[in-house]
């Protein structure tokens, strides 16, 4: 299968008609230059070739149409959307953000979590679209796991800063815990429980039963942040 094959395949998944390219996407004679493409030569016996406007036009307004697909036959002819999974159920009903604008973060870049809440400005890797969720505070990707299968290293979790005080924790809820380890930083993703220890200590647990749980002054937490929803990206084959 070539370029021209793959690319009406493309269109057709996505149910994209030439009339709709033409008046819709803006590209002059998109009907007719479909129409010559399908008939797969010229009156003079030659190849035809991919029009770039109609490749261009079709993937600048289509985000799921995939062109690394159309050019090379790599992938899917759509790109697989993201799976978004509320983490955080609220009893009383938030507020939902109608653009769903949420930056994402690179944590490593910052050093650590409670530099990355002073300097939101800085190391920003780009911004997730997610329209109609709750206001978050920014997203980073998650690494390792403790929380396998409910999240995979490589998985993105949005969410939104607490102040380091017990009344502002939801015990048995999901967070990112930034944990001062005898001077060296601990980033993590953990369920926060109430510990037996105190009423000034918390127990971080995780959804991997391999991983124990573990108790922690709160005076060691650096910076905490209630995790509110994650986002897999699947990965086309």
């Amino acid at each position: 299968m070539g370029i021209i094959e793959r690319f009406f395949e493309s269109i057709e998944k996505a149910g994209i008609s030439s009339y709709e390219i033409e008046k819709k996407y803006g590209v002059k004679s998109a009907q007719s230059k479909l129409s010559q493409l399908k008939e797969g030569k010229t009156k003079s016996g030659k190849e035809k070739t991919l029009p770039s406007d109609l490749l261009s036009a079709v993937c600048s307004a289509r985000e799921d149409i995939n062109p690394d697909y159309i050019l090379t036959g790599r992938g899917t002819p759509l790109r697989q959307q993201p799976e978004v999974t509320q983490i955080f159920h609220p009893k009383s009903i938030e507020k939902a953000e109608e653009d769903g604008l949420i930056t994402l973060y690179d944590v490593e870049a910052a050093a650590n979590l409670k530099s990355l809440f002073d300097n939101k400005d800085q190391n920003i890797l780009g911004q997730i679209n997610i329209p109609n969720i709750p206001k978050c505070d920014g997203a980073v990707y998650v690494k390792g796991d403790s929380m396998y299968p409910l999240l995979k290293s490589g998985d993105i979790v949005a969410y939104k800063e607490v102040p380091l005080e017990m009344s502002h924790i939801f015990f048995g809820e999901m967070y990112l815990v930034s944990i001062d380890l005898d001077g060296d930083e601990y980033l993590t993703v953990k369920y926060v429980q109430h510990s037996e220890k105190g009423e000034d200590w918390i127990k971080l647990v995780s959804y991997n039963q391999n991983h124990q749980p573990k108790d922690f002054p709160l005076s060691s937490v650096r910076a905490m942040a209630l995790v509110k929803l994650s986002i897999r990206m699947n990965t086309m084959k």
